[in-house]
């Protein structure tokens, strides 16, 4: 009886024994199954993009993912999180936009949601532009969240190209170039020329404001700047047309020419009558005007007027001036009577 009860546990043994080595197989075969499909190609079509909001969970995301048909049916939802938690994906996950390529397989998705940088998207400030234009531009931006409720004072934004991501608040962005601005002329002003006609950054801002609306030809900021510099430090007025524009229209295009009794008109930028600096900027000056302004050409010349091709001639006599008045005009003249281009 001894001998058979042992016979017999001998056969259960080699049972149980026969049963885990096929649990494991099993196992091992399963996880094998699911790596495959983990990194096996995925049925979206086409690249696409997926917004991860802030505060998304893993499953939120497998939802918007379903959505755009990057994960297929069946099992695919179960893999991705079994994939995310091998990847530590929640701890990683960003706010953003991620493009998914085609074809993307989970491992791929997750990597990308994991290591990818968002989509950026852009909005450039022109230079010249007022505040109040500039802040058109970024409430139309897309994408971007919230209405402004900053104030930023005139020429206190630095044009440039800015990025942003999907769902950024406006506010931030406004932040982010008023921040440009103060580092650009924290940066400029340590290395300013010496005895020039103004002691404060402000007044600098002022005068680049009206170099930047005076030319759009790069080359001539340091030499438009110089005319100003001049001007100031014989008493002359600046006689800028722009700043009167500003003091009629807060900057905002005039659509005519000046009148001659705008020239003559009694506003706080009007530089045809008032000396000196007007109280503000009439516009967000860029690097280069605020660079031309604080290190200015070394030159005699007090006046400009444009010369035809887009740029403008100096002069550092009123003679010479009208000289090149007397020639504009002809152009002038010459354009309207179809001689000229």
């Amino acid at each position: 009886m001894r001998r058979q009860r042992g016979g017999v546990l001998r056969a259960i043994l080699l049972v149980l024994l026969g049963l885990g080595v096929l649990g494991a197989l099993a196992a091992a075969l399963i996880v094998r199954e699911g790596r495959q499909r983990i990194e096996a190609q995925g049925p979206l079509e086409e690249p696409a993009i997926v917004w991860v909001e802030r505060g998304d969970t893993v499953r939120a995301v497998i939802g918007k993912l379903e959505g755009l048909g990057a994960l297929e049916g069946g099992r695919a939802d179960l893999l991705f999180r079994i994939e995310a938690r091998l990847q530590e994906l929640a701890p990683s996950l960003h706010a953003g936009e991620f493009e998914i390529p085609a074809r993307a397989s989970i491992a791929e998705i997750v990597e990308t949601l994991k290591e990818g940088d968002p989509i950026l998207r852009f909005v450039t400030i022109p230079e010249g532009l007022t505040t109040a234009q500039a802040l058109r531009l970024i409430a139309a931006a897309p994408v971007l969240e919230g209405e402004i409720t900053l104030s930023p004072e005139e020429g206190a934004l630095l044009p440039e190209t800015y990025a942003y991501q999907r769902g950024e608040e406006r506010d931030a962005v406004v932040r982010r170039i008023m921040a440009a601005h103060d580092e650009a002329l924290q940066a400029l002003w340590p290395n300013r020329a010496q005895d020039l006609p103004f002691d404060t950054q402000e007044e600098a801002v002022i005068l680049a404001s009206i170099v930047e609306k005076e030319t759009a030809v790069p080359s001539e900021r340091p030499r438009v700047a110089a005319v100003f510099v001049n001007r100031l430090r014989r008493g002359m007025r600046l006689q800028s047309d722009p700043t009167i524009i500003y003091g009629l229209t807060g900057g905002e295009p005039l659509g005519r020419g000046i009148r001659q009794s705008e020239l003559q008109g009694e506003t706080p930028y009007n530089t045809y009558v008032i000396r000196g600096l007007p109280p503000t900027p009439i516009a967000n000056p860029g690097k280069a005007s605020l660079a031309a302004v604080l290190n200015p050409a070394q030159t005699d010349d007090l006046y400009f007027v444009a010369d035809g091709s887009g740029g403008h001639a100096f002069a550092g006599s009123l003679a010479e001036h009208n000289r090149n008045v007397a020639a504009w005009r002809r152009i002038e003249r010459q354009r309207a009577s179809g001689g000229g281009r």
